[in-house]
């Protein structure tokens, strides 16, 4: 159905191409409205038409056109003027980032991989639910936090995470930290005081995970990763950190062998530390059950909102054995007390309310999409290149035509305002030459996506 705005009245504003089909259709006029302002259809300053035009015109109740803008007016995307109507925001012009100025010297196209889409993040039910958390809290939910994290997030997240991930998490099993990289140093700091020397990492995995364990007094081991995931068989330390849903960074699934293979090196006297980064995004497959419903008393679970929501929420949680969970929560009191306790219960209400899961399905609607734009700038822009992976997670693994020398390519790429991740820098042994790049899209929309990928194909030809 096509909108179009009078030239009288209240509606002033461009005409809009909006068609909605059956189902969320305020998600899809959300959606709609975000692509026309960041392809620049709508520029900054424009005039939107006014809430009963548009709904009239799409045959929609005026309610829902208002929840849509109030939406995107939270995200940056538009801005009301008392009495003068709604326009397109000025800052929300940027391809990639609507909602944000790029630091100075950051580059224009940026696939960062595993970063969400930080417009997207779900402002209107943040706010709601922060009022009514301040407004029901009991005067002692001010006081200093349980180290653990609060219970009713506890409470919150063990009962999602058994309907949604198979986990066996019993509240008082579970401990709040601040984002995955917190939850690592704790359990690093946990196993070191158990006796733990050494610890098995999949190798190409996260840098900053391997740092971080490093600094924590482990000796990190590398182990094999194929089309299979990781290769049990090369495990050489008495715990392991694996990523089974989705492996980090090559996008392959541990295969249902190998599960079993893990699951018995566990039970026979091994720790897995099972990061489940983002086992909410998939796209054309149920998803597994967590490798730690199989062995609750061997499997640590790692999980995080911050490829749901935002990293900058720094809430994580981790459901910890009970061999583990007096030193975890120690090793968290010494560190910090506890998190934060207003955010948690905003979080635990989120999920409670179901606010969370509706979010979730949005994100997926809106990756899946930005998946397929880059699957298909690949095929146009750099034929001889290969997608790997499931179609899953916030990012996807390139695999380039021809190997091309580490510094030249990051030079070509930098000159073109491209932020790129070589698989090489996943790799505890970094290698001379690229044959493949960790793209990640969910933060850039789908005109941004095909622009850096045609600059990418500019810069290998370059080479």
């Amino acid at each position: 159905m096509t909108s179009t705005a009078t030239e009288t009245g209240t509606s002033y504003g461009p005409e809009l191409l909006v068609r909605l089909r059956g189902g969320r259709r305020r998600a899809q006029l959300e959606d709609r409205l975000r692509e026309l302002v960041r392809d620049r259809t709508l520029v900054a300053g424009e005039r939107m038409p006014s809430s009963r035009a548009l709904a009239g015109d799409l045959g929609v109740s005026r309610r829902l056109v208002v929840e849509a803008y109030a939406q995107l007016l939270a995200e940056g995307y538009l801005v009301a003027r008392q009495g003068a109507g709604t326009y397109v925001a000025d800052a929300a012009s940027i391809d990639d980032a609507p909602a944000s100025v790029p630091a100075s010297g950051a580059p224009q196209f940026d696939f960062f991989p595993g970063a969400p889409d930080l417009a997207a993040f779900p402002r209107t039910q943040w706010l709601r639910a922060m009022r009514e958390v301040l407004r029901t809290a009991p005067n002692d939910a001010f006081a200093y936090p349980d180290p653990r994290g609060a219970p009713d997030l506890r409470r919150a997240l063990s009962a999602y995470l058994r309907r949604v991930r198979g986990v066996v998490a019993e509240p008082d099993a579970i401990v709040v930290c601040a984002g995955a990289t917190q939850g690592l140093a704790l359990l690093g700091r946990a196993l070191v005081a158990s006796g733990t020397t050494a610890i098995d990492v999949e190798d190409p995995g996260l840098p900053p995970h391997r740092a971080v364990l490093a600094y924590a007094g482990l000796d990190v081991r590398g182990a094999r990763v194929d089309e299979q995931g990781l290769d049990v068989a090369s495990l050489r330390s008495p715990v392991v950190l694996s990523t089974p849903a989705h492996q980090c960074p090559t996008g392959v699934v541990l295969s249902p062998q190998r599960r079993g293979e893990l699951v018995r090196w566990a039970r026979d006297g091994g720790t897995v530390i099972e990061d489940d980064y983002d086992a909410e995004f998939r796209y054309d497959r149920a998803p597994l059950g967590a490798l730690q419903g199989l062995a609750p008393d061997r499997v640590v679970y790692l999980g995080t909102t911050s490829k749901t929501l935002a990293p900058g929420l720094r809430l994580g949680w981790l459901v910890v054995p009970v061999s583990l969970l007096d030193a975890v929560v120690a090793a968290k009191a010494f560190d910090d007390l506890g998190n934060a306790t207003l955010e948690q219960l905003v979080l635990a209400r989120l999920l409670e309310t179901s606010a969370y899961d509706r979010h979730l399905r949005s994100a997926r609607r809106r990756n899946r999409a930005r998946r397929d734009a880059l699957i298909a700038a690949v095929a146009r822009e750099l034929p001889d290149a290969r997608v790997s992976g499931i179609s899953a997670g916030l990012h996807a693994l390139v695999r380039l035509p021809r190997a091309v020398e580490l510094h030249a390519l990051l030079t070509a790429t930098s000159e073109r305002s491209l932020g790129i991740y070589p698989l090489n820098f996943h790799q505890i042994e970094l290698a001379p030459e690229v044959d493949a790049l960790v793209m990640g899209y969910a933060n850039l929309s789908e005109p941004a996506i095909a622009e850096g990928v045609r600059r990418l194909s500019e810069a290998l030809d370059a080479l």
